[in-house]
């Protein structure tokens, strides 16, 4: 980051709590901040409560998991702003922030490849039944019929949720096997989806005609177990779905039912519903999707690279040094509700004064 010209002096020195993080260390993070003159100290929090004493005297916060929520929001006295390492503010209260003055930021478009080739590396290998091939092969049983049946892809409909940048980068790697691309996404325009090679679809109709159900879907109140037993039930059989979205889009008991009752052939899952990274307990036992063959789950890794993550912790606290030194940031959440926010202020002020 260019040297601001206005660094806080070090008596002033604002502090920045790091709620979480699983990078190993906090070196690049601090390196950037304390070049803002601020000072970090890193926690580990896996519950709310955690937060709330650091919460008081904090100029900002950055999470990775934990969520800031609006019992720690009202214990701040100085917070300016909270930074995700993310996309999603899902674990953030915005509204809370907004309504004292906090801004949010988030970090976009730092995963779109790693994310992109995660989808199509869990569809891949769904499809042609790797999983199925590795395990008999390691059996002793050397069979082409451990993986039968196996679909030829060309032809065949692939349904995207969501076709932000990500949907659409999935489905630049899918056109080349032939596939149909259809998508769903109501605040997409239709001429956007067509010149990405999709073709803009209701809900409904992306189940029935989908053969493969990608789902990338952010989670929202709309979007939580977006697919559940009846969106289960409306797919063709023999279906397979992948998810690199948000764990909750899915409902994991539905999709445990499709599964084990044959409706739907496999599912690969970026995260389980319960999003074990935000537990502080956790154990595979307490949900059955992963008792099954045909079930590939990752541990939240599809936006993992090198890369993507030296971009996202170096962009988080960019944010938080640009917010504590006077700049503008790069990616603010709710910058323009936070205009709002202050014009109402001040309008009311002006009739209680009157």
């Amino acid at each position: 980051m260019s040297d601001p010209g206005a660094l806080l002096r070090r008596s002033d020195r604002p502090k920045v709590v790091i709620t979480d993080y699983d990078f190993g260390d906090v070196d690049i993070e601090r390196e950037i901040l304390e070049g803002a003159g601020a000072q970090v100290v890193a926690l580990q929090s896996k519950q709310e409560s955690d937060l709330f004493s650091a919460a008081r005297d904090c100029a900002a916060m950055i999470n990775q998991y934990a969520r800031i929520g609006g019992e720690t929001i009202a214990r701040m006295q100085n917070c300016e702003v909270i930074a995700r390492y993310g996309v999603g503010v899902d674990i953030v209260d915005v509204e809370a922030a907004t309504s004292r003055g906090i801004l949010v930021t988030n970090v976009r478009d730092y995963c779109t490849e790693e994310v992109a080739d995660h989808a199509i590396s869990l569809w891949l290998a769904l499809a042609r039944k790797l999983p199925d091939y590795d395990r008999a092969t390691h059996q002793g049983i050397w069979r082409w019929q451990s993986g039968k049946p196996i679909h030829r892809l060309r032809d065949r409909t692939m349904g995207i949720v969501s076709f932000g940048k990500i949907g659409q980068a999935i489905a630049m790697r899918a056109k080349p096997f032939g596939v149909r691309v259809i998508a769903f996404d109501p605040y997409l325009p239709a001429d956007v989806a067509a010149s990405h090679g999709a073709e803009l679809v209701s809900k409904a109709e992306l189940l029935r005609r989908s053969d493969y159900i990608l789902m990338q879907a952010p989670m929202t109140p709309e979007t939580r177990h977006f697919l559940s037993d009846a969106e289960f039930a409306a797919m063709k059989p023999g279906a397979i779905l992948v998810n690199t979205g948000r764990g909750p889009t899915v409902d994991n008991k539905a999709l445990y039912r499709a599964l084990t009752e044959g409706h739907i052939a496999a599912a690969g899952l970026d995260d389980p519903e319960e999003e074990p990274a935000k537990r502080a307990k956790w154990s595979p036992d307490n949900n059955p999707i992963f008792t099954l063959p045909n079930v590939i789950v990752t541990p939240h890794a599809a936006y993992y690279s090198e890369e993507s993550i030296k971009t996202a912790r170096v962009t988080a606290a960019t944010q938080v040094a640009k917010v504590l030194t006077r700049q503008q940031p790069d990616y603010p959440v709710n910058a323009e509700a936070l205009v709002l926010s202050e014009q109402h202020r001040k309008e009311n002020d002006a009739e209680s004064i009157q």
